[in-house]
């Protein structure tokens, strides 16, 4: 009978070189990964033989390697990767990674980096992965009902101040304006690695509890928008780990009316790409709910037109009526007062142009193709050239609705012009819209305008 084959593992270079550089010994390696690991809950008893072990190639199980990555990184003050310890296959991911509402601020950095490890060292591990609603609603009830976290400082690692919370707050509003531009297809990438590298360094240093629920709010946002990007791009089971994880960090950040955003912006128009019409009004819901008395009219009006969507979806007119009027109502008094002046930076954007193009959706979905034309030309008309991505996506709502009332000329021309930004843009939303668009055009496909829009399209693509 044959033997086994034998496995021969390789000696960890990498390891060894960072080691060196650290000018630590092993012992001393052995003490620092058993500190982190303290900080973290775990109670591990790695010694010089342990360090020597890694170093002839065995991978260490669990979250070993994140902590000798984080160990390492904190002597030679810069973040270090798992990648860059030789130790990336040996992670043991789990498909629950980025999944959970962690009970406290601790696990909640501990699970939010290991997401964005995950992202960065292992995209095919999560690019697939299929979202579940009931991972959606879970995480928004424990929000709804967790108590604020107590404190959040840290005394270990390098001093973060409010010098880096401004560093990171610009540099997450700079990569938005670049992807309502250019699609995230073209910038999802580099938030991904920025998270993984500066952020998780950030996480990971000293900091007072005033300048922490800062460092939160900020990381927050900047995760929401990983979320948002990763929409774009088509990945939709990474777009939830991301928006659990943003909805944490509010909770830590104790910013209950970001969390409300998180779960209305987010969470809720990720099930309305999935067609869980119930889950978009119930995660709408607990946004309201949970934000009461936090939020502003403007932020109002984005939370009721994100439950009025779900109940287009089911089909209900009356609840979409009422709901559409609180938004409207909402939105006169955002902009008839001075209430308006104390809009946080992450609801701004939301103007008229986006709740009309919210409304265009809810009539789109309730086959009232006038109403969804009418309320798409307001957000054509309101949305500036900078969002690229939003105008595409209103011309191909209005021309949508232009082809259920038959007016092929008109629908093809918006249709047009939708393809001629979507030309300059990475972005899986928009290719989504054009071809809905032009299921909608088959039953007509031997009209002349359809046949010279098909035709016209198909030189742009060759140009």
């Amino acid at each position: 009978m044959a033997g086994r084959p034998l496995t021969v593992k390789q000696p960890n270079d990498r390891l060894q070189t960072l080691i060196q550089e650290a000018d630590c010994s092993h012992a001393g390696l052995a003490r620092r990964v058993n500190v982190c690991g303290a900080e973290a809950g775990l109670d591990l008893r790695y010694d010089k033989t342990s360090v020597a072990r890694w170093l002839r190639g065995q991978q260490p199980r669990g979250r070993a390697p994140a902590l000798i990555a984080d160990a390492l990184g904190r002597k030679l003050g810069r973040t270090v990767s798992v990648d860059e310890i030789g130790m990336a296959g040996g992670r043991n991911l789990t498909p629950g990674v980025g999944l959970q509402f962690a009970p406290g601020p601790a696990a909640a950095v501990e699970q939010v980096c290991e997401l964005w490890r995950s992202d960065v060292g292992r995209s095919d591990f999560l690019s697939g992965s299929s979202v579940a609603a009931s991972a959606l609603v879970e995480p928004s009830r424990d929000w709804l009902i967790t108590a604020p976290d107590a404190q959040v400082s840290r005394t270990a690692g390098p001093r973060v101040g409010m010098s880096d919370v401004a560093a990171v707050t610009a540099t997450t509003d700079a990569l938005s304006g670049l992807d309502h531009t250019y699609g995230s297809g073209h910038i999802r990438p580099v938030v991904a690695h920025y998270l993984n590298s500066v952020v998780s360094g950030l996480l990971a240093g000293s900091y007072s509890d005033a300048v922490g629920r800062a460092l939160f709010g900020a990381v927050a946002r900047l995760t929401e928008l990983a979320g948002y990007m990763a929409v774009d791009t088509g990945q939709h089971g990474l777009a939830q780990r991301y928006y659990i994880q943003a909805l944490r960090l509010a909770q830590a950040a104790d910013d209950r009316a970001y969390g409300g955003y998180v779960l209305a912006a987010g969470m809720s128009h990720l099930a309305a790409s999935l067609g869980n019409p119930r889950e978009i009004a119930q995660l709408a819901r607990v946004a309201q709910e949970g934000a009461r008395g936090c939020v502003t009219p403007r932020a109002e009006a984005m939370f009721a037109a994100a439950e009025a969507r779900g109940h287009a979806l089911m089909g209900d007119g009356p609840a979409f009526r009422r709901l559409s009027a609180v938004a409207v109502d909402a939105m006169d008094r955002a902009e008839s007062n001075k209430e308006s002046g104390d809009d946080p930076v992450w609801i701004a954007h939301f103007d008229r142009a986006y709740l009309a193009d919210e409304l265009a959706h809810c009539h789109r979905d309730l086959h009232q193709p006038s109403g969804s034309a009418v309320h798409a030309q307001d957000s054509l008309a309101g949305h500036p050239e900078r969002r690229v991505r939003r105008r595409a996506i209103g011309c191909f709502l209005l021309a949508s609705a232009q082809v259920e009332q038959r007016e092929l000329e008109h629908a093809c021309h918006y249709a047009e012009q939708g393809v001629e930004l979507l030309a300059g843009l990475r972005s899986d939303r928009g290719a989504e819209y054009l071809e809905d668009f032009r299921r909608r055009l088959e039953p007509y496909e031997q009209e002349s305008a359809v046949r010279d829009f098909a035709e016209r399209i198909e030189e742009m693509a060759v140009a």
